[in-house]
């Protein structure tokens, strides 16, 4: 039996990847622990603080010889893993170094030590995947940045636009979040190290040298004081996850309504028995889209699980801390599957310019309503173009012709150039530049993806 449809067998390959899952497997949170311990376990010894020999000691213990089964048993009786841990790779040491071990540190440095070290690598996909997300959106964007389509506000046709831009825009806001990443990465890969009440005092005057290099060892920054109960950065990792997959939301938003049967404009990517159901073979749903949507909404309850945990009693809260456990895991699984499925959607999204064509054309002229009123107002005046096309539109709606036969009726459109408002080319360019700008600023935000 499984509680979460992460870890599930049936479940769990279509919400979240393998490589996130094994970021996060108690194996790989044992073997986190036990590299937190073996790096303070050197800066300490080069403070003369421990034997020389206590960190190759620990380095060879062999994560896959602590059972994590074993360990949860006694968990739920110490309350927190480390705990367990300790006593374990306590054993397994030489007896000479036992004592040495653990010294002057306490659960919630080595707990929280190890899940940054998790979070790090669980960082780097995350990044991978980005930066395969806004490749493929951007090259999409160029390709169609002249290909013209529908414009739709409160779900109705507005005004034309080009497919370029739309997918511009998806890219731009993805790579918006992307860019607060280097920033994240900063504050959450921070070593932990304060000892029982988070002032160090079991290493005297060499706890900052034992700090800075516990960190350096580590690859991690070190902290001028304990983040025990400073939970800002955890909560800030949860909100950019579910800011993340909120970008993401909205490009599986369009695509979903894009791919509907009556619209049609753009197809998922063709997956042999992808996307059909149980009584309708001819089916094609949308599964990505369905994923990632599905991830946003489980995604924004979760976070709020972590900036909860931003009110922590004292030196160390009951509960808040445990609650995180729940969460950041979570979130990052959650994560996993919706760029995954971003990922593809990005590289093998098929878009259908000759549908979007005849889209154009669905509401007999009325997307160049805005136009037309445009080239009227020097003519007329502003409010009377205005309400002249207003009252046209509902003269198109009633099925009395297309919005030029309307327009070219009225005696007050004599003089106007209303040929040139149904123009579609100043609307390709606008679009098409708008879409380069756009790029321009995703090359911009998302240069350090190719740099890292």
């Amino acid at each position: 039996m499984t509680l979460s449809a992460l870890d599930s067998a049936l479940l769990g390959p279509l919400f979240a990847t393998d490589a996130m899952r094994a970021v996060f497997a108690d194996e790989a949170r044992v073997a986190a622990m036990l590299r937190a311990e073996a790096a303070l376990a050197r800066a300490q010894s080069q403070a003369g603080l421990v034997p020389a020999s206590l960190s190759a000691a620990i380095e060879a213990v062999r994560s896959t010889a602590l059972d994590p089964a074993a360990l949860g048993r006694r968990t739920a009786v110490s309350g927190v893993p480390v705990i367990p841990f300790v006593k374990a790779v306590q054993g397994a040491l030489p007896p000479e170094l036992e004592p040495a071990f653990h010294k002057a540190t306490t659960t919630q440095d080595i707990a929280d030590t190890a899940l940054v070290l998790q979070v790090r690598d669980a960082l780097d996909l995350v990044a991978a995947d980005l930066r395969a997300i806004i490749e493929g959106l951007s090259g999409l964007a160029r390709h169609h940045r002249e290909t013209p389509c529908v414009g739709r506000t409160y779900g109705q046709h507005a005004a034309p636009v080009t497919f370029g831009f739309k997918a511009a825009i998806w890219a731009l806001g993805i790579a918006e979040v992307a860019a607060l990443l280097p920033a994240l990465r900063d504050r959450v890969l921070t070593a932990s190290l304060g000892g029982p009440v988070g002032t160090l005092a079991g290493l005297g005057e060499k706890a900052e040298a034992v700090g800075d290099g516990f960190a350096a060892a580590l690859g991690l920054h070190p902290d001028l004081a304990p983040w025990h109960t400073r939970r800002a950065r955890i909560a800030e990792t949860g909100s950019w996850l579910a800011l993340l997959m909120g970008a993401l939301a909205k490009f599986a938003t369009d695509v979903a309504h894009l791919a509907t049967t009556e619209v049609a404009e753009v197809a998922e990517p063709y997956v042999p028995g992808r996307g059909g159901s149980s009584a309708m073979p001819h089916k094609r749903n949308p599964v990505s889209s369905t994923v990632i949507l599905s991830a946003f909404g489980a995604a924004k309850g979760t976070s709020l699980t972590l900036l909860d945990g931003m009110a922590a009693a004292h030196e160390r809260p009951a509960g808040a801390w445990h609650a995180e456990w729940h969460a950041l895991p979570t979130l990052f699984g959650l994560a996993s599957g919706a760029l995954r499925e971003a990922r593809g959607l990005a590289q093998g999204l098929v878009p259908d310019p000759e549908r979007m064509r005849r889209n154009l054309d669905v509401t007999q002229g009325l997307l160049f309503a805005d136009a037309a009123a445009s080239r009227l107002s020097p003519v007329i005046g502003a409010k009377a173009a205005h309400a002249l096309v207003e009252e046209a539109a509902g003269a198109v709606r009633d099925g009395q012709g297309s919005l030029r036969e309307v327009l070219r009726a009225r005696p007050e459109t004599a003089d106007a150039d209303l040929d040139a408002a149904f123009d579609l080319t100043p609307a390709i360019r606008a679009g098409a530049r708008t879409a380069d700008r756009a790029l321009a600023e995703v090359s911009r935000l998302a240069a350090f993806l190719h740099s890292a």
